[in-house]
């Protein structure tokens, strides 16, 4: 796989309020460890692997444990997620992949026990920035680790 276009070097000024946008999203309400298993869900979900490779070796950085890491695929089967982290992970998938007739009720009133009506928005808009930087990287085909050391992410030790 070689990469395209650097989208990123092509567009900078949108790029900076990309990044922008996307610090304001995870500086809000949910907690860290639910933001980085929404980002690996959808780049699962999305087939992404700049954002998937990038955001698993984040979370190990961030202290998630790997068994939590290899099974974020199979959260439903899965008990080492908490009600809290399985709404987010259905919200997410929903939320990647929109149904035909929209969200079904028995959803969001699941993902609503577990969330305020702020965090739920505060959780969509995470999904939707994670969304847009899967479809850049897809689309351009970055190469995954390829910025490792820009952003820390030798760090890991998952090479």
């Amino acid at each position: 796989m070689s990469q395209r276009v650097n989208a990123f070097a092509q567009s900078p000024e949108l790029f900076k309020k990309f990044v922008e946008f996307g610090m304001l999203v995870k500086s809000g309400s949910i907690e860290e460890s639910i933001l980085n298993l929404v980002d690996i869900r959808a780049s699962q979900l999305n087939g992404c692997a700049f954002c998937l490779d990038m955001h698993v070796k984040q979370a190990k950085i961030r202290g998630e444990r790997e068994l939590r890491l290899h099974h974020v695929a199979i959260w439903r089967e899965s008990t080492l997620f908490s009600p809290r982290e399985r709404a987010a992970l259905a919200w997410t998938e929903v939320m990647t992949h929109l149904p035909a007739h929209g969200v079904p009720d028995e959803i969001y009133e699941r993902v609503r026990t577990q969330y305020s009506e702020k965090e739920l928005t505060e959780l969509s808009f995470a999904i939707m920035v994670i969304n847009g930087w899967n479809r850049l990287n897809v689309g351009f085909q970055t190469v995954p680790g390829s910025a490792d050391k820009a952003y820390g992410l030798d760090k890991a030790n998952l090479n």
